[in-house]
């Protein structure tokens, strides 16, 4: 994983609203319904998600690798007056947050984990840090997805003060691509600078996620698709776990 740089200063511009309200809605419908639960957001980005669950009567924590994102986040938690606390950290590693009740890792970001040791890393941090009958949702991009759908994906946008190109490529490992993305980005005296990322991602069979939930010692671990509570089909973009301790 990496610092987002500049990619934060553009990133809810290229993000698509409307599925924070799916995943709240998603996450609401598969939580037991519990007052002033505690909710610890993985991967919370520049904190749009966790101030949907502050407003649902979560009392949310919000963590991220890049510190960009959550001075956004908290820059924008502010401004709707929410108290939440974010805390830069890297979830193969959740000793400093305590425990809840339930914790959220949206947005495919466990699939940047480098491996799938890593990806059993952060099942076993989050069962560690969920309280007894706690709850653990997440989602990753289906094979589908990464084998089918991604590769030669691209996607261009002008706006006034920011131009970007977003192409993705099949990468050398099974279920794996690389996202390119090339930022011009306007500064302060209307120069446009350039950016470059590169974000790679990876995937794994269901049964691969299975027996890495499995070992991390959840039990119940239920699987849905591209938001809606049915079983994943063949063609499937985004599988949804849930799971419990």
């Amino acid at each position: 994983m990496k610092n987002y740089q500049k990619f934060a200063a553009v990133y809810d511009s290229i993000m698509d609203d409307s599925l924070y309200d799916q995943w709240t809605d998603f996450s609401l419908r598969h939580f037991p319904k519990k007052k002033k639960a505690k909710l610890l957001e993985l991967a919370c980005g520049t904190g749009i998600q966790s101030i949907r669950f502050k407003q649902a009567g979560f009392d949310v924590t919000g963590l991220d690798l890049s510190q960009d994102m959550l001075d956004l986040a908290a820059k924008r938690a502010k401004t709707v007056h929410v108290d939440i606390p974010f805390v830069q950290g890297n979830m193969l590693d959740l000793s400093s947050v305590g425990t809840f009740d339930y914790v959220t890792c949206y947005s495919d970001s466990i699939c940047y984990m480098e491996d799938e040791v890593e990806v059993g890393d952060v099942f076993r941090q989050v069962y560690d840090h969920l309280n007894e009958g706690g709850i653990f949702i997440f989602d990753v991009h289906s094979t589908y997805q990464t084998d089918e759908a991604f590769p030669g994906y691209s996607y261009h946008e002008n706006a006034e003060d920011f131009a970007m190109v977003w192409d993705t490529y099949e990468d050398e490992a099974p279920h794996s691509v690389v996202h390119e993305l090339t930022f011009f980005i306007q500064d302060e005296d209307g120069r446009f600078t350039r950016y470059d990322e590169i974000h790679e991602e990876r995937t794994y069979d269901l049964l691969t996620y299975d027996i890495l939930l499995e070992q991390a010692g959840f039990k119940n671990a239920k699987v849905y698709a591209d938001f809606e509570d049915k079983e994943p089909r063949d063609t499937s973009r985004r599988w949804f776990f849930v799971c419990e301790k």
